[in-house]
């Protein structure tokens, strides 16, 4: 009601009086003219009224705006943080949200004001409470008194648990590895902590299976090669399952330091034809436009990398014939100095030679067994070869290799076939008797 009366007290001596004011000195001005119209805008009894009315107007626009103003509404306030008070050192506590939504109830003036203040965070104090199963009441500081409030949640029940630690070992664990220039490789990695004590209850430190220190290559600034140093590594805890756990870790980040070499090697293009070209014709030359490329790996991957296979599809071929080929990365190598090589496939006319006294070998036995030809005498075996003749003649028995894959058998008598390969591309080998008995037996 004083809000009313201060309204009305306002509109009385700021819109009425001026306006009364306003159309009297009108009327004194106009009052010497005889038109009706003008001779009752010239009456001071005119003007009140006329004033009269509009004041009544405008009143009835700001009491609308008043009753609005007036009226309660509600606003929601989401995930505001939960702020906990308790001996950090001592206790454990489970059950708190992080954050929590608050209502605001009461007047649009109102809530907008409150809007406009610093918001306080909820609370809830938990110094004084012992480990057990609580139920506690969340606090929230009002910034208007005249704003009604309420928490979702208000009440929970939260456990109170003493605090254990124990020293784990970490590991570190290099991720978005793909992010780290191709060419560029981690040689060695150290971390400044090779331990963290890590706090909690006892059955989350019980869950804790690993602790590893996540080396993020993305977050490292120009990389090159040499020492590197990557501040503020995080450690996360996981559990067996591989999800991870929250518990306290001291530290809770550490230092890498990070060994970076860019190793290469250079290894030949090897062309590995597919399928067989129409009959009566042989491959007789294969070129490429790239003879050699440099690949980039770690030392290891390098090491056990000799050349770049390029399959080169020949099936049906008739007559000679270009094709460019994409180089596919060997697997382990990083990066290749070329990404595709031209190949010109010559064919010749076919000829056959057979060529004997090549030896019979054994792959996959198991090293419990031993494996013999159940015929003594066929510890060799006759390949035929095919292709242009100038090369299968220049060919021996040392430059091919027959054997038998034995891997899943077992003891006793196995008839398997023979397979024979040789370090040419444009020569089919083939061996003259197909299948053999092999005898398995125990060492």
């Amino acid at each position: 009601m004083r809000l009313i009366k201060k309204i009305i007290r306002f509109i009385d001596k700021k819109i009425i009086v001026p306006i009364t004011k306003f159309f009297v000195t009108i009327g004194e001005k106009i009052k010497i003219t005889d038109k009706p119209i003008e001779k009752a805008l010239a009456k001071k009894s005119s003007m009140i009224i006329l004033s009269l009315v509009l004041a009544v107007i405008v009143f009835l626009i700001v009491d609308k705006q008043n009753t609005t103003l007036l009226e309660k509404n509600a606003e929601v306030i989401y995930n505001r943080p939960l702020t906990a008070t308790y001996n950090d050192e001592e206790y454990v506590i489970e059950g708190l949200p992080e954050t929590v939504d608050i209502t605001l109830i009461g007047t649009k003036a109102n809530l907008y004001l409150a809007k406009q203040l610093p918001t306080q965070d909820v609370t809830v104090d938990l110094s004084d409470l012992k480990p057990g199963v609580h139920k506690v009441n969340l606090r929230y500081k009002q910034s208007i008194t005249s704003v009604e409030y309420k928490l979702d949640p208000s009440v929970v029940t939260v456990v109170v648990s003493s605090k254990q630690s124990e020293t784990r070992e970490i590991e570190a664990d290099v991720i978005n590895i793909d992010k780290l220039d191709s060419k560029l490789a981690i040689s060695d990695l150290k971390l400044d902590y090779d331990e963290v004590i890590i706090k909690g209850t006892n059955e989350s430190i019980s869950n804790v299976s690993t602790i590893k220190a996540l080396v993020n290559v993305s977050n490292m600034v120009d990389p090159k090669e040499g020492t590197n140093t990557l501040r503020d590594v995080e450690l996360v805890a996981y559990d067996e399952n591989g999800d991870k756990m929250n518990v306290e870790m001291v530290p809770s980040k550490v230092t890498a330091t990070i060994e970076i070499e860019s190793p290469s090697k250079k290894v030949p293009i090897e062309v590995v034809t597919t399928g067989k070209v129409v009959f009566g014709k042989a491959i007789k030359n294969i070129t490429t436009s790239v003879q050699s490329v440099t690949i980039y790996g770690d030392s290891e991957t390098l090491e056990n990398t000799n050349s770049v296979k390029v399959n080169v599809d020949v099936d049906n071929l008739k007559s000679n014939k270009d094709y460019t080929i994409n180089i596919k990365k060997p697997s382990g190598i990083r990066e290749i100095s070329e990404k595709t090589v031209n190949v010109t496939i010559e064919l010749g006319d076919e000829a056959t030679t057979e060529l004997s006294g090549v030896r019979l070998g054994y792959i996959n036995l198991n090293s419990n067994y031993t494996a013999q030809a159940t015929n003594e005498n066929e510890t060799q075996v006759s390949v035929i070869l095919k292709g242009v003749e100038e090369i299968i003649t220049d060919i021996d028995s040392t430059e091919v290799e027959a054997y038998v894959d034995l891997e899943g058998l077992g003891v006793g008598e196995h008839e398997v076939e023979i397979k024979v390969r040789g370090n040419d591309s444009r020569v089919e080998y083939s061996s003259k008797v197909t299948k053999i008995t092999i005898k398995i037996a125990q060492k």
